[in-house]
């Protein structure tokens, strides 16, 4: 936002505001007047009645008139005050920080759709928009449309040249295969297990004619030897990406096509180091050696911090300086995410930001120390040049994510502000970040790091500016003499004040995406970030930074000593308020609370002028829509494996015993239920299914055989069967039977009868079923997650062998037996979806 305030400078006994907004003088109409000099009065007769001083300007002095003239508005008065603030907004420069919206909105338009457009339908849109625009530069309204509309279609085409770039091989199939590849990242996790992500180079055994590109893997163990660039070579389990685990729900195959992930899977065993990094043949991309350096220094770094701290607090320590997350703990990521505070893990502004401010505070404390240099040299300049190529160096050492993306924009605008002695606009440093990276990677633009972190910065931003415009017309008095003691405690209120209002806005700003996204909110998240920012901002950040510094002198043993005793403290108080907060399970919302939120949000903190207002009908328009969503009744995963029905009182019942535990926390959370209800098992033909209407409302499932029942609280009964054979019986009684077998079809005469295959979950994705309350008799809806024709991203759905309707692939009883895998089914889902990237 061009021209957001800066602060106040104190004076005899009023504070005279500095505003950036200044610079727009031009933004206030007024009328042109003859040019005279004033007629000499004697100084008595420039004072003001009263013999007051002036009152300063400022750009809340017409409020109180504003509110006077609402009283008597009317319909041609609201017109020209909107046309006045609008013209006001745009003098200001908000039309340059709408451009990310407009590009965001294309973006999310294409994601949006249900079928793939070629390319070459965004390109004449764009030049037309183009056309239009720089033809209508004398209509000023219609010109903005065209621009507006320019930038829509400009967005959408990035987001169509990123997929048609990336076009990443994905596998079609689940296949055992011997593989060869090129390590490109190993992270240990903290079950014991390394995830392994490989440049395919070649199979066999059998040979895979559309093999992809880049695979994810995990391991029991691996050779000491092997590091990034590494040559290797092991008998795999591949396994092709997995859609959502319920319908609009986290896409692993869209992750996995964007980050270039064309397979996921387990070694069946250890592999097997085939050339160590030296040895590697010269023949590879001068890109990938330089990758594979900058990743074994990130492991080195991140294996002497374990080291040297050790412990869970080792593992944090790691993901604060490199970047490496794998390792940490669940019940920790758990109590942190309860808590609100798993920001801290992910490197973003905060990070960024003390690394840059421990840089300037130590060079401009070290250029002190030498007056004669410092007075004749511009101190402050170098000082910033360091910071923006240590937080380069961060950037790239800790990985490239979006968040830190976003971070190193912004800073790297202000500092390059600074080296050549121009003003740094804050909100235009975040909307020059967001063009940058939308451009980029204009698939971020859907996922919820993107969409939490600039709404976070964006409302912190937009608050404290708007408090700024406040403080800059304020008459206050100079602040009265204080003991030390005094100061000290008038110093420590106004900091944790500032902490709980930094929280508070920027969990206001991202509760709504966080609740879309994850289902759930951190009720304790003000109290957390209240005791646990201290100890990261002044102990654990500074002391990372200054370890990092002293690294290479072998100097940071110390250093790293005070780090891991901050990060023990936090990891204390996280587990202390976890343990004390209740169930932050809130269930499902609306996508169209979202989208009017997101609106809220935009003008709330790009507005400049009284049109900020305009935010409120829309914050309230998305509270009020935030129940407007139906809760499914029953959810079906892909793999037709588990089926979950809530059966009230909080309870979630499922038809497997060992289920796969990522995807019923999802389901829990969705669903709001706390408690898993695991089936009855009976022999077979123990139990009688004869009346299975006698059931009362709400039974969990009653397993015999090849057959499964339950009954909704509806009174609606739900029928599993393995086989087409098994579910026979179930017509006569069931309302929905879900058959776990891709060779069948429906068998079922009853129109009324909704009837679920594996080939149809397999080739539309996880379901979500709907039973009619007005009506028993009526069939049940069914939603899939995955629509056809599909996008780039789920193509591969249409050659597995269950889409296919064809049995499970079956070992040929000539070729030597392998290694079993001794995961259990659910472990190995769970292996599974940490491999596809969460």
């Amino acid at each position: 936002m061009a021209g957001r305030g800066r602060g106040a400078e104190e004076g005899e006994g009023t504070t005279a505001g500095v505003s950036e907004r200044l610079m727009f003088a031009h933004a206030v109409p007024a009328e042109e007047a003859p040019v005279s000099l004033p007629a000499p009065r004697p100084p008595a007769e420039l004072l003001p009645p009263g013999g007051g001083t002036l009152p300063p300007a400022s750009p809340t002095a017409n409020v109180g008139r504003i509110r006077r003239q609402l009283g008597r508005v009317s319909l041609p008065a609201l017109r020209r005050s909107v046309a006045v603030a609008a013209t006001t907004e745009l003098d200001r420069g908000v039309g340059f920080l709408l451009v990310p919206v407009f590009l965001a909105a294309g973006v999310i338009c294409y994601f949006s759709l249900s079928a793939e457009p070629d390319l070459y339908r965004p390109l004449p849109a764009v030049a037309l928009m183009a056309v239009c625009a720089a033809v209508s530069r004398s209509r000023h309204r219609t010109h903005l449309a065209f621009m507006a509309a320019f930038f829509c279609a400009l967005g959408f085409l990035a987001a169509k040249v990123e997929t048609w770039r990336m076009a990443t091989p994905m596998l079609g199939s689940e296949i055992q295969t011997r593989l060869t590849g090129r390590l490109v990242t190993a992270e240990a996790m903290a079950n014991g297990r390394v995830r392994l992500t490989i440049d395919l180079i070649s199979t066999e055994r059998p040979k895979l004619r559309y093999a992809p590109d880049r695979i994810r893997l995990s391991a029991r163990r691996i050779p000491s030897g092997m590091t990034a660039g590494s040559i290797l070579t092991g008998y795999a389990k591949l396994l092709p990406p997995t859609g959502p685990v319920r319908p609009d729900s986290y896409d692993f195959s869209f992750d996995s096509y964007f980050a270039g992930i064309g397979a996921s899977g387990f070694f069946l065993g250890d592999p097997k180091l085939v050339a160590s990094t030296q040895t590697v043949p010269t023949e590879v991309p001068f890109g990938a050696r330089v990758a594979s350096a900058i990743e074994n220094a990130r492991e080195g770094i991140a294996d002497h911090i374990r080291s040297s701290i050790g412990g869970s607090e080792g593992e944090i320590a790691a993901a604060l300086i490199v970047g490496v997350r794998a390792g940490i703990p669940d019940e920790i990521n758990e109590s942190m995410r309860r808590t609100g505070i798993y920001h801290i893990i992910s490197i973003s502004g905060l990070h960024m930001a003390l690394v840059a401010g421990t840089i300037m505070v130590l060079l401009r404390g070290a250029f002190a120390l030498f007056p004669d240099f410092s007075s004749r040299r511009p101190v402050k300049k170098y000082a910033a040049g360091i910071a923006l190529i240590s937080i380069a160096a961060y950037l790239i050492i800790s990985g490239i994510v979006v968040a830190a993306e976003r971070s190193f924009i912004m800073l790297a605008v202000m500092l390059a502000a600074v080296l050549f002695d121009r003003a740094a606009l804050t909100m235009r440093n975040l909307a020059i970040s967001a063009i940058a990276v939308i451009l980029v990677s204009p698939h971020e633009v859907v996922g919820p790091s993107f969409q939490m972190s600039f709404a976070a910065t964006a409302a912190l931003v937009g608050a404290y500016a708007g408090f700024a415009d406040y403080r800059a017309g304020k008459t206050t008095a100079p602040p009265a003499k204080r003991s030390f003691l005094g100061f000290l405690s008038r110093k420590l209120v106004v900091g944790v004040g500032g902490a709980a209002v930094t929280s508070l806005i920027a969990g206001s700003a991202t509760l709504l995406f966080a609740i879309w996204h994850f289902q759930r909110v951190s009720p304790l998240s003000l109290l957390a970030n209240l005791a646990v920012m201290p100890i990261v901002s002044l102990i654990v950040m500074p002391f990372a930074v200054l370890s990092a510094l002293a690294m290479p002198f072998g100097f940071d043993g110390p250093l790293l000593y005070v780090m891991g005793k901050g990060l023990t403290a936090m990891i204390a108080i996280s587990a202390w308020i976890s343990e004390r907060s209740p169930v932050d399970a809130v269930g499902l919302i609306s996508i169209q609370s979202v989208l009017l939120a997101t609106v809220a949000l935009v003008v709330a903190t790009m507005a400049t002028t009284w049109l900020r207002l305009a935010a409120v009908p829309f914050a309230l328009a998305a509270l009020l829509a935030i129940p407007h969503v139906r809760t499914p009744d029953v959810l079906i995963s892909e793999d037709a494996h588990l089926v979950a029905m809530p059966i009230g009182g909080g309870e979630l019942a499922v038809n497997r015993e060992r289920s796969n535990e990522f995807t019923t926390d999802n389901w829990k959370r969705a669903l709001k239920a706390e408690d898993i209800v695991p089936p009855e098992r009976f022999a077979k033909d123990t139990l009688d299914i004869a009346d299975p209407v006698d059931l009362p409302p709400g039974s969990p499932f009653y397993c015999t055989g090849d057959l499964c029942i339950g009954r909704h609280p509806s009174g609606a009964i739900v029928a599993l069967a393995e086989t087409r054979d098994a579910a026979r019986p179930a017509c006569g009684f069931a309302d929905l039977i879900v058959i776990n077998d891709a060779t069948a079809y429906n068998p079922c005469r009853d129109p009324r009868v909704l009837v679920v295959t594996k080939r149809q979950l397999a080739r539309d994705g996880s379901a979500a079923v709907f039973f009619d309350p007005q009506s028993a008799t009526a069939r049940p809806t069914v939603r899939y997650a995955v629509v056809e024709p599909y996008r780039p991203w789920h193509e591969q759905r249409k050659y597995t062998r269950e889409a296919r309707g064809l049995a499970p692939y079956k070992q040929p009883e000539n070729q030597p037996p392998h290694r079993p895998n001794r995961l259990s089914s659910g472990r190995r889902r769970r292996a599974v979806l940490l491999n596809s990237g969460e």
